[in-house]
């Protein structure tokens, strides 16, 4: 059997603390709002799968962050439906209200990506970003024929 290259050892790691430290920093950006940032994951979930995201696929996708469960989904989701931010029942939108609190924090949040990620070359982020993506494909695929 072959060694295999240092990068490997280092890359489970490496991307651990890389993650650690930007959901620090996101909770941060995030707290100067007064947000959670289960309600920006969820905002942002759903202005991605409008219009319409199905409720149960998006409950499954909020489920699977580390720090949700089916209850805390149900709630989450109840609360941001009080606040009128979302509506609807099986497919979830989007309110007036919703839509424009996501625009605000995604414009809000767009500040300090560019100034992090700006010290960087592009291409050097865009090959970051096609690696990392065809890693979780690759390792979804293996889950999948695992399980």
């Amino acid at each position: 059997m072959t060694t295999p290259p240092a990068a490997f050892a280092q890359f489970g790691y490496t991307l651990a603390l890389a993650e650690r430290t930007l959901t620090a920093a996101l909770r941060q950006h995030l707290a100067a709002r007064n947000v959670k940032p289960e309600t920006w994951y969820a905002l942002r979930l759903i202005a991605a799968g409008s219009p319409g995201l199905a409720r149960e696929a998006l409950s499954h996708d909020l489920e699977r962050s580390r720090t949700m469960n089916a209850d805390s989904t149900h709630e989450l989701l109840a609360r941001l439906e009080a606040e009128g931010l979302i509506c609807g029942d099986r497919e979830v939108d989007l309110t007036d209200e919703g839509e424009s609190l996501y625009r605000s924090l995604r414009d809000y949040l767009a500040g300090p990506t560019v100034e992090l990620l700006g010290q960087f070359d592009a291409n050097d982020i865009q090959t970051t970003i096609r690696t990392l993506q065809a890693i979780a494909e690759r390792a979804a695929e293996e889950l999948a024929v695992a399980n």
